[in-house]
């Protein structure tokens, strides 16, 4: 048996390719939009890839699977466990609870682990006999350390009530987990460390389902289920508000993008006058270069580890229908950042600059933390870290939204005071920033060095 990994730092995310050595045939759990990599993985392993599926309908990136499954000629099977709300709304093969997937010689058997999503399924991985599994492909169901969070339709997806519900689902699922799966099956989840799925997620990339019930704050917990609900509740992240249309768009079907033509490199003269107009600059160089100047009404999203996830907090495409520039070094880091935009549904650029010449730019306003702190009486705050965050100490009278919910939320942001915008480290001040003076907030500033500036 193969069993490949590929795991993307920007949305703490593992997809996997599962092959039989015997017949040369693979299967694809959890892809990406980015199929490429998959595709190319598979040839060099000489491997054809005959299927595709997901563990269930994601919440933080955009599938991949039916972009594969079109691109490989693949059969694509997903989970019918969801009920009438959570059924997928596009062609495929249903799957239910206790379902085969044969790939040569390998098997993956699907256990239906509702919780973290209604239609969640895992999958038992074994090479012979499905009677000994040797993997569990866990998806967001039982993570290195920690357990999916159940509470997503509720921060994320605008439904009342069904974390409690997760909760018992979560809870009786874990049960059965550990009844009918030896303690050997090595546990590969969907996410790692930094995955707002779960608060307490290892950095590790794989388990076993013994050590996790030595060593997981849940499995102590399993037969009191009050304390397991409170316990699973409390102090999950900040879900941002790109979420749910996440969950719409997977459930209903991501668009097919098929081969795309390279991006045109245009002229940056011919954008003056329409930065903010008629089209959205996203400026992607690094924060120190773009505060010395930016053009104005342009986006900030430095193009580092957590692009995608920054792009999404700035960009509604289901409201925002200007075509994208990329401020790029070149072709192929454009090619690169335009992928990777398609992570989270972000799909219409319409070409990249290399330059600002014949633009006007201004350098970003910036306050040092001791002139914020000696002018605090007459400034706005807003911290647009996390709630946990924002509790181990904030500016005075500080307005808290995370940084992924204030395009939703835009309307709480304060007014009539210059503002200042901060988080911990300046990235997530710099896209909120941006993406306030875009929509015509002035007197934004940003934090020169904001880290650890309001700690208590």
């Amino acid at each position: 048996m193969i069993l490949e990994r590929f795991y993307d730092e920007d949305l703490a995310q593992a997809s996997y390719l599962i092959g039989s050595e015997k017949t040369g045939e693979a299967i694809v759990v959890d892809p990406r939009r980015d199929v490429h990599v998959y595709l190319e993985a598979a040839k060099a392993k000489k491997l054809t890839i005959v299927a595709v599926t997901d563990t269930h309908i994601h919440a933080d990136y955009l599938s991949g699977a039916r972009e594969l499954a079109s691109a490989a000629g693949a059969d694509l099977y997903l989970s019918a466990e969801g009920g009438p709300e959570w059924t997928y709304r596009f062609d495929h093969l249903p799957l239910h609870d206790g379902d085969v997937i044969e790939v040569g010689d390998v098997t993956l058997t699907a256990l239906h682990t509702p919780g973290h999503t209604p239609e969640h399924v895992s999958f038992l991985v074994a090479e012979g006999d499905p009677g000994r599994p040797a993997y569990l492909l866990s998806g967001d169901f039982v993570f290195a350390g920690d357990v999916g969070r159940p509470d997503l339709l509720d921060e994320a997806a605008g439904y009342q009530g069904t974390k409690y519900e997760g909760a018992r689902q979560l809870r009786q699922s874990l049960k059965r987990l550990l009844a009918e799966v030896p303690e050997h099956v090595a546990v590969w989840p969907g996410h790692g460390a930094g995955s707002a799925c779960g608060k307490q997620l290892a950095g590790v990339p794989c388990s076993t389902l013994g050590y996790e019930r030595l060593t997981a704050w849940w499995s102590g917990l399993l037969d009191d289920e009050e304390a397991f609900t409170r316990e699973l509740l409390t102090g999950q992240p900040d879900a941002p508000s790109y979420f749910g249309r996440m969950k719409r768009v997977n459930r209903d079907g991501p668009p097919v993008l098929g081969q795309r033509p390279p991006l045109p490199r245009l002229a940056s003269a011919d954008l003056a006058g329409r930065v903010n107009r008629d089209l959205v600059l996203i400026d992607t160089r690094p924060l120190a270069e773009q505060r010395r100047g930016a053009v104005p009404g342009s986006l900030s999203v430095p193009g580092g580890g957590s692009f995608a996830t920054y792009a999404a907090y700035a960009i509604d495409p289901d409201t925002e229908k200007r075509p994208l520039v990329l401020l790029a070094r070149d072709q192929a880091h454009a090619e690169r950042l335009r992928e990777r935009l398609t992570y989270v549904g972000i799909d219409d650029v319409m070409g990249f600059v290399t330059e600002l010449d014949g633009l006007p730019t201004r350098p970003v306003p910036l306050l040092t933390p001791a002139e914020a702190k000696a002018r605090a009486g007459e400034l706005a705050f807003l911290d647009v870290r996390t709630a946990q965050e924002h509790a181990t100490g904030a500016a005075p009278g500080a307005v808290n939204i995370h940084a992924g919910q204030v395009l939703r939320r835009i309307a709480e942001v304060p007014k009539g005071r210059e503002l200042v915008v901060y988080c911990h480290g300046g990235g997530r001040a710099a896209v909120v920033a941006s993406l306030l003076r875009s929509r015509g907030f002035g007197d934004v500033v940003e934090l020169s060095d904001s880290e650890g500036a309001w700690q208590a």
